[in-house]
């Protein structure tokens, strides 16, 4: 140290210093000011993945306390102003918007940017993964608030910066995911680079490929009505190559983060309602009476019996009413509470009923309604380790759109956005007449979008006022977003 204070004492002194060379004798390693992707992802992964299916700060968790309970999976028997009554705290759409740009879209960006072809460091795959991901992660927040920044969203490190980015409309947010989405495809080998650091697929880029296809079976599939041209061509295009455009057929390929029982890498429900002693959850009624009126034996996992019977209660309901529930509704069942219990985004079942609803649509043509349905049906069940009972699908019934709809809804029990963007999308599943001692916020309308953050409004006005326009609508949780179907 008394070496390097005395080398730069001299070049302080001396006009002919060299500055390459002091900028090299400061360089903390301890605090690098480069990343190598094998860290990156991880922590990208794990941070957005987080906020996604659980969250573990109070009035911030967007699952749990926001689209758990306004799918009605679940009900809250306490503080039912904390979502169950469709009032939600600044929090929720300020620090989540914070978490998912910085977290997690800044990061997936920076591994593409490292890993491309004119990166310091050239992988194909990390680009891949990195590529699917950001557009996973922009259709969630796009499909939450409508208009976001997107062209404009990740130059704020750019040469020349942006800090006051513009709003892009969601049609046309839809319109690059799409085209990233297909170019990830592209970039994506299995015989190419290793990578490492890869919390969701260990590495395995063939589930990769069936991810970014799925994900794109998704977003074709919700913006059909809108563009049904373009929908049709997109999902028939990898339907027609499964060996190029392999999407996930299996459980064993299904997207899932990898949580373990060491925090923080732990299951955010489990940090919630186990390690911290929350019991402020149970499961609705509406999901109780649908699956009890099915045989749905899927219930003996969604939820804990109760006197050996699977029981809920009405959300919306006050606290000094739901109270009484506490002791007497099922509560969250322990595959979901457990410490390693998986985060998910994406499955089997998910995509079979997709496939099934696109069949109805008439956008595709490969395969039929009825097999991709009970396809679906069957992949539910099996994820959970359990087997259809021999009267299931006579329970069901014929297969109509509501009816493929109704089952993604069971199906998508936990990964409560997405059932929540389909319910948006579709009206669907039919939710029951609200409880009469039930009292909501929002004029009693199930929340459509959440409302922008308050550090738009001070730091981003002019475009935030742009793409409030671009939604058609006031920036409340009344605005429908592009792709509703009524």
């Amino acid at each position: 140290m008394k070496k390097y204070i005395l080398l730069s004492l001299a070049m302080i002194l001396t006009a002919t210093s060299c500055t390459s060379e002091f900028d090299e004798m400061n360089v903390d390693p301890n605090n690098p000011t480069k990343i190598s992707p094998q860290y990156l992802l991880p922590y990208a992964l794990e941070r957005s993945i987080d906020r996604y299916w659980g969250g573990r700060t109070r009035f911030e968790r967007l699952n749990l306390d926001g689209a758990m309970l306004w799918m009605q999976y679940l009900s809250r028997n306490i503080y039912s102003n904390e979502g169950d009554n469709y009032g939600i705290s600044p929090a929720m759409q300020n620090n989540n918007w914070q978490a998912f740009f910085n977290d997690g879209l800044v990061n997936f960006q920076r591994i593409i940017t490292e890993t491309g072809p004119q990166g310091t460091a050239p992988n194909a795959n990390y680009e891949g993964v990195a590529l699917v991901m950001r557009s996973w992660l922009f259709s969630v927040m796009t499909d939450l608030w409508g208009a976001i920044p997107y062209n404009d969203a990740l130059r704020g490190t750019a040469t020349e910066a942006i800090y006051t980015p513009a709003y892009d409309s969601q049609e046309k947010i839809y319109e690059a995911l799409l085209n990233d989405l297909k170019i990830a495809n592209e970039k994506l080998n299995p015989a190419g680079p290793a990578i490492t650091g890869d919390i969701v697929h260990n590495g395995n880029i063939l589930r990769w490929k069936r991810f970014a296809n799925s994900l794109r079976l998704r977003l074709a599939n919700r913006q059909a009505v809108k563009k049904s041209a373009e929908s049709r061509a997109i999902m028939r295009e990898i339907l027609s190559d499964p060996a190029k455009y392999p999407i996930i057929t299996a459980n064993a390929d299904n997207t899932v983060l990898r949580s373990t029982s060491v925090l923080p890498s732990n299951n955010e429900w489990n940090q919630v309602l186990i390690q911290e002693s929350r019991t402020d959850w149970n499961i609705s009624s509406t999901l109780a009476d649908k699956m009890n009126s099915l045989n749905d034996t899927r219930i003996t996992v969604y939820a804990n019996p109760v006197g050996g019977k699977y029981v809920g209660h009405p959300n919306g309901l006050p606290d000094a009413i739901a109270t009484t529930y506490l002791a007497t509704s099922s509560n969250v069942g322990s595959a979901f509470t457990r410490i390693d219990a998986p985060s998910v985004l994406m499955t089997a079942a998910e995509v079979n009923l997709i496939l099934a609803e696109a069949v109805l649509d008439g956008d595709i043509t490969t395969g039929t309604a009825k097999g991709y349905f009970e396809a679906g049906i069957s992949a539910s069940f099996e994820q959970y380790g359990l087997t259809v009972p021999a009267t299931y699908f006579a329970a069901v019934g014929a297969v109509t759109r509501e009816k493929v709809l109704e089952q993604k809804w069971l199906a998508l029990y936990g990964v409560g956005i997405e059932a929540w963007t389909e319910y948006r999308r579709t009206g669907f599943p039919v939710l029951p007449a609200k409880d009469p001692r039930a009292v909501f916020e929002n004029d009693g309308v199930l929340p459509t979008r959440l409302p922008y953050p308050g550090s738009e409004y001070s730091l981003n006005k002019a475009s935030l006022d742009k793409g409030i326009a671009l939604n058609g609508g006031a920036d409340n949780m009344k605005t429908k977003l592009w792709w509703v179907e009524k």
